[in-house]
């Protein structure tokens, strides 16, 4: 989502503005290009030449820089930019915002920029909470400026509450959303995520190794491109994507009950979750001691989610994903006609790149009517934003032979 697209990135004087070189990582990370612009109280906090040397771009901290003759540098890189993030944002930028004031060059740049605007407050909880800050703060909401953050904590002050900068995981994230399309505005997706635990004992399990990336990947995606997004996880070590309702549940059971319910309210349904096929028939209450060379454990098969939704799906889009070790082409294809899917993901898990609690994926695309891609290894985001390009494709698609069958409908 950020890949190429010009940042500008103000930095005002506040103590979170020691995390701004971290911030900036990222965002280059993210194969984003970053323009840094400081306040003179900025730099008592983090040095510009820090920031020179991380983004190989010189860093604006005079109105009356030029680094190039007959440029005016704060016109020149506000109307190139794609987004202006301020981050950290002290109450006197936000001020200045409200107000129209522009007496340095970040201030200055703010009024000339034409790009969308996204401020991450950090601040004395007192200071945030104070009514000119919320009035000037509503002032800019209403404008249409966007904000992540504050979060609450432990502040560098002494004081507790809210007025930290936002993680900076959710700063970029936030800076995603305000750059994607958002041409799933108004759909709503269901998306399964993570592995089922079955209980053997109260301290065994039977489980697999799917960290749930892949699914959280296609959740933050989804609500990135304007989707009402509800994800229901397995058990996993991953944050919560911000902006989507998660629902945790542990088991396969658990999953089949708040899969079906959640299913009729969807408009697309992707399951990425690597359920359990099999549990326990029976859960020991106490756990179970060691005392003897072999312990037999029988089994019994777990519902088929999928296949159900496959048999309940009315005008809804349905994405399976199916992890393979061979075969791939013909277990996917079996497993997409099978359980009545419009899309089926598919990736051999031995293959390097595209595993479990891998950050990249190697898959294989089919569509009900036979039409395969294989997309070459790529992060599980960047595998998740082609995803929904494929969905809204075949959206179209559908549309389309659907108004030419009510005209045809209409001729007769």
């Amino acid at each position: 989502m950020l890949t190429d697209k010009e940042i500008v990135l103000g930095i005002t004087g506040g103590i979170a503005a020691y995390k701004v070189p971290e911030l900036t990582r990222m965002l280059l990370k993210q194969k984003a290009r970053v323009t840094i612009v400081m306040t003179r109280n900025a730099e008592r906090f983090v040095s510009p030449l820090s920031l020179q040397v991380l983004t190989n771009r010189a860093v604006i901290t005079d109105l009356f820089e030029v680094e190039r003759p007959g440029q005016i540098s704060h016109v020149e890189t506000a109307d190139r930019a794609a987004l202006l993030l301020i981050a950290p944002a002290t109450a006197n930028i936000i001020a200045k915002l409200a107000h129209g004031i522009a007496d340095d060059a970040l201030s200055t740049l703010a009024l000339a920029c034409r790009a969308p605007v996204l401020i991450a407050p950090a601040m004395n909880v007192n200071m945030w909470n104070h009514p000119a800050t919320q009035a000037n703060v509503k002032t800019l909401k209403e404008r249409g400026i966007y904000f992540v953050g504050p979060a609450a904590g432990e502040l560098a002050c002494g004081w507790e509450g809210k007025g930290r900068l936002a993680e900076l995981d959710d700063v970029v994230e936030e800076a995603a959303l305000v750059l994607s399309p958002k041409d799933f505005a108004g759909k709503k997706v269901l998306v399964t995520a993570g592995p089922t635990r079955e209980f053997i004992d109260p301290v065994r399990y039977i489980s697999n190794r799917s960290s749930g990336k892949m699914g959280y990947a296609v959740a933050r995606v989804g609500r990135r491109r304007g989707a009402e997004v509800c994800l229901i996880s397995g058990p996993t070590a991953l944050r919560p994507p911000p902006g989507v309702r998660v629902i945790n549940v542990m088991s396969a059971r658990q999953m089949y009950d708040v899969s079906l319910k959640e299913a009729d309210k969807a408009d697309i349904i992707i399951k990425a979750s690597a359920v359990a096929d099999y549990r326990p028939i029976t859960e020991v209450s106490q756990k179970i001691k060691k005392g003897s060379d072999k312990l037999s454990l029988e089994l019994t098969e777990n519902p088929d989610i999928l296949a159900q939704m496959g048999r309940r799906k009315k005008d809804q889009i349905l994405v399976g994903f199916a992890a393979e070790t061979s075969s791939l082409v013909q277990h996917a294809d079996k497993k997409l006609h099978e359980k009545n899917l419009d899309l089926i993901v598919a990736n051999d898990v031995t293959r390097p790149g595209a595993g479990f609690d891998s950050d990249t994926n190697i898959v294989l695309i089919i569509d009900k009517h036979g039409r395969k891609a294989e997309w070459p290894r790529m992060p599980k985001l960047e595998v998740a934003d082609h995803l929904f390009d494929r969905i809204l494709a075949m959206s179209k698609r559908e549309e389309k032979i659907k108004k030419r069958s009510g005209k045809n409908k209409n001729k007769d």
